[in-house]
């Protein structure tokens, strides 16, 4: 049944999409007369790398997702957690096994329901290695998931079961209370086992991929746009307020302020720094700035030279940037210098700084380059290496202030390149850079999912930071049941990977957008995650 209704619903789709494209109106109003389709225009930011819920791990490509699957949980408007496909769950007293009950009238954009089986599938596929998802480890904390993920264990040992259609059992290795918001993330969304077996690599394309959220899959173009349309069958489709949402794909902020300004787009993905004081002059009203879960850093390869074995080179890189600098001249919009890994706001945590930080400008300046010299190098034998960064504007302006301050403070000599995000993404992948900007934003909000980057076996650890002491940490703090001791070893491991500096935190972020004024239901929160769901536009009912 399922194979066949999404034939069908793959031709409804396209001429959904040809409606909801054109200029002119269509469908019903509450009077009887036709009215134009309500089609949210979002800014995206870079291309997603996939829209496959187990693959795709890009900030887009999690965007995206969020208006498309539905996993057990959900966010609320304040970035708490809230009941998903899931109504409601119960944990045992041990804290290692977590029961949800599923919704009867959840179906899948086919009709067909969405049962606990397909949730049992989607988490297995998730930690199978054939899958090669390097979000598997995301879920370690679930009963047999880091022997799976070492093809230690086969998918089926996973510590998940379905006793009946709409439960889902889940037992774990250790008390973990972050389980629930961990399981709003779109990696753990369910799938379509039917779906998946006839489509198989293709499963993530238009017309294909099945949707349990409040908008379907319906077009992608590459460079240009990702377009949503209405899932009727959605559980809580009565209140949905659009037709679809058209995400709109560039990564120059510049440009995403053109479209904005010219009624082409309703919401952006970012604001340029450059014009931050006339958009706070002409737009301020629209403007909506708020504190994130992220962190903005330079990465090293600890596989490869210069930076592999050095740990004195890589901290005299981190001590010789002055981050309130390029706070106030550079970033302009609100961010905060990062010196600790875990950002300011996390529940029930204290980031930590390294100890360096304390000391003032010139004797931290001092202190860089006494490790330099140390390390080996010197004004007649300057330190040579690439950074590497994905095109766009702040990139491009924070990659040159910085190669100018370790020149100035150290003498060492950079080579900046900037190129497409998903090019540097496969080197980095490979090992083919030396060092490279990324950023780290938190899945749920607890210092684990910051912590957890740097274990040795993680998928997306890209520096390859290998410490069997921080894994260790990790490992008893995902055991211990005591809260303060789990706070406790969580900052311990934090420490010391900032001693050995494997990245170089640079900036916290805040979620920075542009709303039109005719976006009804606007929210922000610390996760700056605002499903489209929520959202309205003025003047186009339902």
């Amino acid at each position: 049944m399922r194979s066949a209704a999404r034939g069908l619903l793959a031709s409804l789709l396209a001429l959904a999409a040809l409606c909801a494209c054109s200029r002119s109106p269509s469908g019903p109003s509450p009077h009887g007369t036709a009215r134009r389709p309500a089609i949210l225009l979002r800014g995206l930011g870079a291309e997603p790398d996939s829209l496959d819920p187990q693959k795709a791990r890009s900030v887009e490509a999690q965007r995206v997702l969020r208006d498309i699957c539905e996993g057990l949980t959900t966010l609320d408007k304040s970035g708490g957690v809230a009941p998903g496909i899931a109504e409601r769950w119960q944990v045992s007293p041990d804290g290692k096994t977590y029961t949800f009950t599923l919704r009867h009238d959840a179906r899948w954009s086919d009709g067909e329901p969405v049962v606990a089986a397909d949730f049992v599938a989607g988490l297995r596929r998730l930690v199978d290695p054939a899958t090669g998802s390097q979000y598997a480890e995301v879920v370690n904390v679930i009963a047999n998931a880091g022997d799976i993920v070492a093809g230690h264990k086969p998918p089926q040992s996973l510590g998940v079961s379905d006793p009946n259609p709409y439960t889902v059992v889940i037992r774990l290795r250790g008390p973990a209370p972050y389980l629930p918001a961990l399981l709003a993330h779109p990696s753990t969304c369910p799938v379509n086992p039917v779906t998946l077996a006839n489509d198989g690599d293709a499963y993530a394309r238009p017309g294909n991929l099945p949707s349990d959220g409040a908008f379907v899959l319906s077009q992608w173009v590459h460079g240009s746009y990702v377009y949503l349309t209405r899932n009727r069958y959605y559980w809580n489709d009565a209140a949905t307020r659009l037709d679809g949402v058209k995400y709109l794909i560039s990564s120059d902020e510049n440009a995403e302020l053109t479209l904005y300004r010219a009624g082409q787009l309703d919401i952006t993905d970012v604001i340029p720094r450059t014009q931050y004081g006339w958009i706070r002059s002409h737009l301020g009203d629209q403007l909506h700035i708020t504190p994130e879960l992220g962190v903005y850093f330079y990465g090293f390869n600890l596989r490869r030279p210069p930076f592999e074995h050095d740990a004195k080179v890589r901290r005299a890189l981190a001590m010789a940037i002055d981050r309130r600098k390029l706070a106030r001249l550079v970033l302009r919009t609100g961010e905060l210098p990062a010196y600790a890994w875990v950002p300011p706001g996390v529940a029930d945590y204290t980031p930590q700084s390294p100890a360096w930080r304390s000391l003032t400008r010139a004797r931290r300046i001092a202190e860089a380059r006494r490790l330099y010299a140390e390390a080996g190098y010197s004004a007649a034998r300057p330190l040579r290496f690439t950074l590497r960064y994905n095109t766009g504007e702040i990139h491009a302006e924070l990659a040159i202030a910085i190669a100018s301050m370790w020149r100035q403070a150290l003498g060492a000599r950079v080579t900046l390149r900037a190129e497409e995000f998903s090019s540097l993404l496969q080197d980095i992948n490979r090992g083919n850079v030396q060092m490279f900007r990324s950023s780290w934003i938190g899945d749920y909000d607890d210092a684990y999912t910051f912590a957890q980057y740097f274990k040795s076996d993680f998928g997306i650890n890209l520096t390859h930071y290998d410490n069997p002491a921080y894994d260790a940490l990790l490992d008893r703090a995902a055991a211990e049941a005591d809260p303060a001791k789990r706070r406790a070893l969580l900052e311990q491991a934090e420490s010391l990977m900032l001693r050995d500096q494997p990245v170089i935190p640079i900036y916290f972020y805040a979620s920075k957008h542009l709303v039109k004024p005719r976006v009804t239901g606007w929210y922000n929160n610390i996760m700056n995650v605002t499903y489209s769901r929520y959202l309205g536009l003025r003047g186009t009912p339902p």
